[in-house]
C-alpha cells in the first residue's frame, strides 16, 4: 500500500499542471503527445513493460531527478528502450529526447558486424524508438557522444544514466564520456544514475562493474574526477534482498536471470538488483 501511496504522489506531481491532451490512449498511439505521466505510463505500448515498474520505480525516480516535459533530455545508452518508451512520449510536446551511446571509434569489435551495427546506430534507433513509441522518427535525436553538434552544447537539462554505467568502466572509456556528457549540460543541468549498486566492502571483482556492481562510493568519487558533485541521493530502487555476489554478476537476477532455470525461483523472489540513485550537478 505504501508503495502505491507514493506512486500516486508522485504521479500527481509529474502531472501538476500539465495540459489535457485528448486520445491518450488511441490503438495507434500516433497522437500522444502529452505532457501527462500517468497516461504515458498506463498506456497499452507498456504492457510488457509494465511488469519491471515495481522494480524501477519509472514515476518515482524521474520525479526524484527532476524531469519536466518542456525539457531537453539525453538518455545515455537507451538500449532496448525501457525508459525510452516512457521519455519519449512524456517530451513529444514541449521537450526534446536525444538519445546518446558511446563513441564507437573508441571501441574495438570483435567483427566487422558488430561494428557495423554501432556505427549504424544513429540512423537505426530513431527508426525502432518510434516503432516503440508511434511518435515521428524525425522527432528523435541520436548521437555519438562525440558528435553532438556545437549548437546544442550546453543545452541540455537532463541526462539520464540507467544501469548503464558499469558498460562506460567496462570498456575503458568512463572518464571520455563523462567529459562530454559534462560538455552537453546548460549551467544548471543534471545528470540522473541508476546504477546496480555492490556492498560497500565488496571485493574489487565484484564491484569493478565486470559483474554489474559498483560502489556507491565509488560512482561519487568518479563524477567528482570528472566535474560534477552530488545533490541528492535517493533509496527508491533499493533491494535489501540483492546479496550483489553472483558468480554471474547482476545477470543472474530478473529480468535476465541468466541461470536458467536453476535456482529460478529463488532469483525470482529477490526480484531485480539493488539499485543507487544519484543525482548530480556541473561543478564550476
Amino acid at each position: 500500500m505504501k508503495k502505491l501511496l507514493m506512486a500516486s504522489a508522485a504521479l500527481a506531481m509529474l502531472t501538476a499542471g500539465a495540459p489535457a491532451v485528448a486520445n491518450h490512449h488511441e490503438k495507434d498511439g500516433a497522437s500522444m503527445h502529452s505532457a501527462d505521466m500517468k497516461a504515458v505510463l498506463d498506456h497499452e505500448r507498456r504492457a510488457d513493460d509494465k511488469a519491471r515498474d515495481v522494480y524501477r520505480h519509472p514515476a518515482e525516480t524521474l520525479m526524484f531527478f527532476g524531469v519536466k516535459p518542456d525539457q531537453t533530455v539525453v538518455e545515455y545508452g537507451p538500449g532496448g528502450g525501457w525508459y525510452t518508451r516512457i521519455l519519449v512520449p512524456y517530451l513529444a510536446g514541449s521537450g526534446t529526447y536525444i538519445a546518446i551511446n558511446g563513441d564507437s571509434s573508441a571501441t574495438n569489435f570483435p567483427d566487422r558486424a558488430r561494428e557495423a551495427r554501432a556505427k549504424g546506430w544513429p540512423e537505426s534507433f530513431p527508426v525502432a524508438a518510434a516503432k516503440w513509441t508511434g511518435m515521428d522518427a524525425k522527432k528523435i535525436m541520436a548521437f555519438e557522444s562525440d558528435e553532438l553538434p556545437d549548437t546544442m552544447k550546453g543545452k541540455v537539462d537532463r541526462i539520464f544514466i540507467f544501469r548503464s554505467l558499469h558498460g562506460m568502466l567496462n570498456g575503458n572509456r568512463a572518464d571520455s564520456e563523462l567529459r562530454a556528457l559534462r560538455e552537453m549540460l546548460a549551467d544548471d543541468g543534471m545528470v540522473g544514475v541508476v546504477q546496480h549498486r555492490a556492498k560497500p566492502d565488496a571485493s574489487y571483482a565484484m564491484s569493478n562493474g565486470s559483474k554489474g556492481y559498483i560502489k556507491q562510493e565509488s560512482v561519487v568519487d568518479l563524477f567528482e574526477l570528472n566535474g560534477f558533485e552530488l545533490v541528492d541521493e535517493s533509496e527508491i530502487n533499493a533491494n535489501p534482498k540483492d546479496m550483489s555476489d553472483y558468480e554471474g554478476g547482476v545477470w543472474t537476477l530478473p529480468p535476465v536471470l541468466g541461470s536458467g532455470d536453476a535456482d529460478k525461483a529463488k532469483y525470482q523472489a529477490i526480484g531485480e538488483s539493488d539499485r543507487m540513485t544519484l543525482l548530480f550537478k556541473k561543478r564550476p
